[in-house]
C-alpha cells in the first residue's frame, strides 16, 4: 500500500521540494527499489537547468544502495540535453566505475556532449563502446555518430556510418549537410540538400545559413522564399546574413516584416547597429525589447563599449544589477565591463570583478583574463597585468598581445621585446594587435630603427599593416624629428590616410616648429574632421612658434565663429 502511495506520488510530476519530502519517505520506509524512479521524475520536473536540482539529483545518484544503469543513464541524458556537456560526459566515465553498463540513451546522450564541444579522442572511445555493447546498430546512436563526426570535420566517417545506417531519419541527414557547411563545401552540402527525401525546417536552416555565411545572399534569399514553412531561426538567418555583408538596411527592412520575433531577432540586429556603429538605433531597439535577459544586456553593453561610449556601458551594467531587474553577469558581460573600464582608466571595476568571480564561481577565462590585462596596464599596475598573465593556463596570441602592449604603453620596451621572442619561440603566430603592441612599445622609447625593423618584418607574417601601424609609425619618426620620411610613408600607404595618421604627422610638426609639413598635415585634418578644433589649436601653435602670429590669430578667430569644442583632455587613471 505504501509502496502505491509513493509511487503516485511521484508519478505525479512532484517540484523539487515536493520530491525532497517524497525522497525523506524512500529513507525512512527503505524504499530503496523506487531511487531510480525519484531520479527520472526529479529530471522531468526540471524544465530548464538547475544548479540546485542538479547537485540533489548527483548526491542520491552516488548513495545509492542498488546503481542502476538506468537512473545514471537517465541524468547523463538530463545534463546533455541542457547544454552542460562537460558533466555529461564526466558522468558517463564515471558510470563505469560503478559498474554499470551505458543504455542506448546514454551512449547517444555522451556523444552528443562530445560533438558539442568537440572532443575527438572521447568521442571515438564512446564510438568503440557501442561495438562492445552492441549498439552500433541502434538507429539514436548511429544518428549521434553522424553528428559527431560531422562536427569533428571528418566526413568520410561521418558518411561511413551514415551509408551503415538501415534507416536514415532526416537528423542524420541534416547532420551530413551540416558536416559539409562548416567545411564551406558549398557545392557538396547543396547535393546532399537536394538528395534529403523529407526536408524539415532545419534543413532549409542549414542550407539557407551556409549561402548567407559565404556571401552569397542572393541564393539565400532564393531559398527563403522557397521555404514551405518558417521559424525564427529562418529569418535570423537572413538578418545575419545582410549585417554579416554590410547591407544594414536590408537586415532593417526584413527585422521590421517579421511576423514575430524573439531574443535572438532583437540581438541580431542590435549587434548589426553596433558594428556599423549606429549606437542610437542600437539604443532605440534595445528599449523597445519586450522582455530583456542576459543576452540582450550583454548585446548593448557590448555596443557601448565597442564604440568608445564606456560611461553609458557602465551605466547600463549597473541597472542591469538593479533588485527590479536583477541579472546576474556572466563572462561575455564582464569582458564588456572591463573593455569600458580599460576606456576610462577606472581600475576600481577590476577589483569587484574579480571577487565577483571567486565569489559566484565563474569561469575565468581567458578572454576576461586578457581583458583584465589591458585594465590595469592602462592604469599602470603592470605588476597586476603581470601576475594574471602569468596565472593563464594557455597563453594565445590574444593574451601575448595585449600583454606586449601593456608592456609597451608602461614603457617596457625590454619587455615586450621578450615577450614577441617567447611567442614567437612557442609557435604562436603573431597577429596585427602583437605588432600593435610592439610598435607602441618603440614607439614610447623612440627606438626608430627597431621600429621600422619591426613595421617591415610584418609581411614575413604575411600581415599587411593597417592605418593604426601607419599611425603609430608617423608618430614614432614624427617624434624623432624625421618629419621628411614620415610624409613619405604616409604618401606611400595603400589606403587612404585617415585622420589619425595626419594628425600624428601634425602634432610632431607642432614639436619642432615644422609649417611646411604642419600646413600639410592640418589641410587633410580639416577635410577628415572639419569640426575637430584640435588640429586648428595645432597649426596656430605652430605658426605662433615661428612668430606667425596673424595666421595664429586668424585660425583661433575660425574656431570661436564655428563654435567648435575643444576636446577635454584626460587622464589614463582615475584619482580616488
Amino acid at each position: 500500500m505504501l509502496v502505491a502511495t509513493v509511487t503516485a506520488l511521484l508519478n505525479s510530476c512532484p517540484t523539487a521540494k515536493q520530491a525532497k519530502q517524497i525522497h525523506a519517505q524512500i529513507i525512512v520506509c527503505a524504499l530503496n527499489n523506487l531511487e531510480p524512479l525519484l531520479v527520472r521524475q526529479i529530471l522531468l520536473s526540471a524544465s530548464t537547468y538547475s544548479t540546485t536540482v542538479a547537485q540533489y539529483v548527483l548526491k542520491i545518484l552516488y548513495h545509492l544502495h542498488c546503481p542502476d544503469a538506468f537512473s545514471w543513464g537517465f541524468t547523463v541524458r538530463y545534463f546533455s540535453q541542457q547544454a552542460q556537456f562537460k558533466e555529461a560526459l564526466s558522468l558517463y566515465f564515471q558510470m563505469f566505475k560503478q559498474g554499470l553498463c551505458p543504455s542506448t540513451f546514454a551512449i547517444s546522450s555522451a556523444l552528443r556532449a562530445s560533438a558539442r564541444i568537440v572532443c575527438r579522442t572521447e568521442g571515438i572511445l564512446i564510438h568503440a563502446q557501442s561495438f562492445k555493447y552492441g549498439f552500433c546498430g541502434c538507429v539514436y546512436v548511429q544518428t549521434a555518430l553522424v553528428d559527431l563526426y560531422s562536427k569533428l570535420g571528418d566526413m568520410n566517417t561521418a558518411l561511413k556510418v551514415f551509408d551503415e545506417m538501415l534507416v536514415k531519419n532526416v537528423v542524420s541527414w541534416n547532420s551530413i549537410l551540416s558536416g559539409y557547411l562548416k567545411l564551406g563545401h558549398l557545392a557538396e552540402a547543396q547535393r546532399v540538400f537536394n538528395q534529403i527525401p523529407r526536408k524539415d525546417v532545419v534543413s532549409w536552416n542549414s542550407m539557407l545559413t551556409g549561402c548567407a555565411k559565404s556571401g552569397d545572399m542572393d541564393q539565400a534569399c532564393l531559398l527563403f522564399e522557397q521555404m514551405p514553412e518558417r521559424n525564427y531561426a529562418s529569418w535570423n538567418a537572413m538578418i545575419s546574413g545582410y549585417v554579416d555583408c554590410g547591407k544594414i538596411e536590408s537586415a532593417q527592412k526584413l527585422f521590421a516584416e517579421m511576423p514575430q520575433r524573439n531574443n535572438v531577432s532583437w540581438i541580431t540586429m542590435i549587434a548589426g547597429y553596433s558594428k556599423f556603429g549606429f549606437v542610437e538605433s542600437a539604443w532605440e531597439l534595445f528599449n523597445q525589447m519586450p522582455e530583456k535577459d542576459l543576452i540582450s544586456f550583454n548585446a548593448m553593453i557590448s555596443c557601448f563599449a565597442q564604440n568608445n561610449r564606456p560611461t553609458e556601458a557602465l551605466k547600463l551594467f549597473n541597472e542591469m544589477l538593479k533588485a527590479d531587474v536583477n541579472i546576474q553577469p556572466d563572462e561575455m558581460t564582464l569582458v564588456s565591463v572591463v573593455s569600458a573600464c580599460s576606456q576610462l582608466g577606472d581600475v576600481r571595476y577590476g577589483s569587484w570583478i574579480e571577487s565577483y568571480i571567486k565569489n559566484f564561481g565563474i569561469e575565468f577565462d581567458d578572454h576576461l583574463v586578457t581583458a583584465l590585462i589591458n585594465l590595469y596596464a592602462k592604469c599602470g599596475n603592470i605588476g597586476k597585468a603581470y601576475e594574471l598573465f602569468d596565472g593563464l593556463k594557455k597563453k594565445d596570441v590574444v593574451a601575448y598581445s595585449a600583454m606586449i602592449l601593456a608592456c609597451g604603453i608602461n614603457g617596457k620596451v625590454y619587455d615586450a621585446v621578450n615577450l614577441f621572442t617567447a611567442m614567437v619561440d612557442a609557435q604562436i603566430e603573431p597577429n596585427l594587435a602583437t605588432f600593435s603592441g610592439l610598435l607602441t612599445a618603440y614607439n614610447h622609447a623612440g627606438l626608430v630603427e627597431e621600429g621600422y625593423q619591426c613595421f617591415n618584418s610584418m609581411m614575413e607574417h604575411q600581415l599587411v599593416p593597417l592605418l593604426d601601424h601607419y599611425a603609430i609609425m608617423v608618430d614614432l619618426l614624427g617624434r624623432a624629428g624625421r618629419l621628411q620620411e614620415a610624409y613619405e610613408l604616409i604618401e606611400s600607404m595603400p589606403m587612404r590616410p585617415c585622420a589619425e595618421v595626419w594628425g600624428a604627422l601634425l602634432l610632431a610638426c607642432e614639436v619642432h616648429s615644422n609649417v611646411d609639413f604642419g600646413e600639410i598635415a592640418a589641410k587633410h585634418c580639416f577635410e577628415l574632421e572639419p569640426t575637430t578644433t584640435g588640429y586648428y589649436s595645432l597649426l596656430a601653435n605652430i605658426y605662433a612658434s615661428v612668430g606667425r602670429w596673424d595666421d595664429a590669430r586668424k585660425l583661433r578667430e575660425v574656431i570661436k565663429d564655428k563654435k567648435l569644442a575643444k576636446i577635454p583632455g584626460r587622464s589614463w587613471t582615475e584619482i580616488t
